[in-house]
């Protein structure tokens, strides 16, 4: 079951990650962390209520991370964050249900704003069968 407050950050820039995890934590979020998508796919089981990928990681990128989870019909919000100014890349976001882009340098305020918003739009798990 997903903890809507459980946010797990993917990200491979050790600063960019401490930062968004400070940022959350001082919201009240409860923060699990990893600096890769294999990693992350792994963590998945841990009652993940929203994801926040990078874009450009290695081995395994953001949209191949998302892709794969995707794939595995797995609907957790994602938000992506990234330095990278590609136009190409809304669509392509857009392509895989991503809720929101955020660009670097992430600004706190933004963020929060952003996650409230996309676990508010989140559809809630109905309890009956």
């Amino acid at each position: 079951m997903a903890h809507d407050n459980r946010v797990l950050i993917v990200e491979d820039n050790d600063f960019v990650r401490m930062q968004l995890v400070r940022f959350l934590e001082e919201a009240g979020y409860d923060i699990l962390e990893t600096a890769d998508g294999t990693d992350a796919l792994e963590r998945l089981d841990q009652g993940i209520g929203l994801l926040i990928v990078d874009i450009r990681m290695e081995p395994m990128d953001g949209f191949e991370f998302i892709r794969a989870i995707r794939g595995d019909g797995i609907e957790t919000p994602v938000i992506l964050v990234t330095g990278d100014h590609n136009p190409d890349l809304l669509s392509e976001a857009g392509k895989w249900g991503v809720s929101a882009v955020l660009m670097k340098p992430v600004q706190r305020d933004r963020l929060i704003k952003t996650v409230e918003k996309t676990l508010r739009a989140k559809p809630q798990a109905s309890l009956g069968g």
